[in-house]
């Protein structure tokens, strides 16, 4: 072995095979340059190209951790099952709780902030509009983040729903909504892949080789009014859409 791919190989074979299992920490540089009879700088750029392949991340405190890369299902129905208000789940509880994870929102930002002019033509308002802008992050127990999830309301909705705070949300913004008498009554989603912006990556600990897939969706009221843009960011290998059972049959 005389080169940092070789030696990417081989440390993806004993990762792949269990020898390290996810979140444990693979050997110190020093360690595998002792193991492999290699130079510093091979050494690194083996472990770089694994975090490029989305395989381990890195931590100055930590080291080099074997990174999480099981897909999390989430289903198409996961907002019907939290639009009863008084719930204690959202969304993202529910769908994770549903296949045995302990899922939880952190929430990161809440800011009042004018509408630009992209945002405010899906809501339906003029840019400069004001809006209440949520920004979360969509995590598996202890600290596996997910997802980023970017959201935003009319600034009068999230006033009437109580959403315009940092304090939790019981039951998710969804329940919150529908109290407040607008409940969600359509969604449209479109998906896409890109790789991720530099932030992006830094947050949800992927290297710079690893797509994202993002999450645009636009959800309306019962009388046709945008209630909410949210805009998902999450690793492509983390993620796992099920549409089940949707309608085939023609219009009557």
């Amino acid at each position: 072995m005389n080169g940092y791919r070789e030696l990417a190989a081989e440390l993806r074979r004993r990762i792949d095979e269990g020898e390290f299992e996810v979140g444990s920490t693979l050997p110190r540089i020093l360690d595998l340059m002792d193991e492999y009879g290699l130079s510093k700088q091979t050494v690194r750029d083996a472990v770089g190209l694994l975090v490029d392949e989305g395989l381990v991340v890195t931590s100055k405190r930590a080291g080099t951790i074997v990174r999480n890369r099981t897909p999390v299902a989430i289903p198409l129905n996961r907002y019907n099952q939290v639009l009863a208000p008084g719930g204690s789940r959202g969304p993202w509880e529910t769908a994770t709780a549903a296949q045995g994870l302990d899922g939880f929102m952190r929430l990161i930002k809440v800011e009042r902030v004018p509408a630009d002019a992209d945002v405010a033509r899906l809501l339906e308002l003029q840019p400069g509009d004001g809006l209440v802008y949520r920004l979360r992050q969509a995590i598996i127990r202890p600290d596996d983040v997910v997802q980023l999830q970017h959201a935003w309301y009319p600034e009068d909705l999230a006033e009437a729903a109580g959403i315009a705070t940092t304090e939790k949300i019981i039951g998710g913004v969804y329940g919150a909504l529908v109290a407040a008498g607008h409940e969600p009554a359509t969604a449209s989603e479109a998906v896409s892949a890109r790789p991720p912006t530099e932030q992006e990556a830094a947050d949800l600990r992927i290297g710079g080789r690893v797509a994202v897939i993002t999450v645009e969706r636009v959800t309306k009221d019962r009388a046709g009014r945008p209630i909410e843009v949210l805009r998902a960011i999450a690793p492509a290998d983390r993620l796992k859409f099920v549409y089940d059972n949707l309608p085939l049959l023609p219009e009557a």
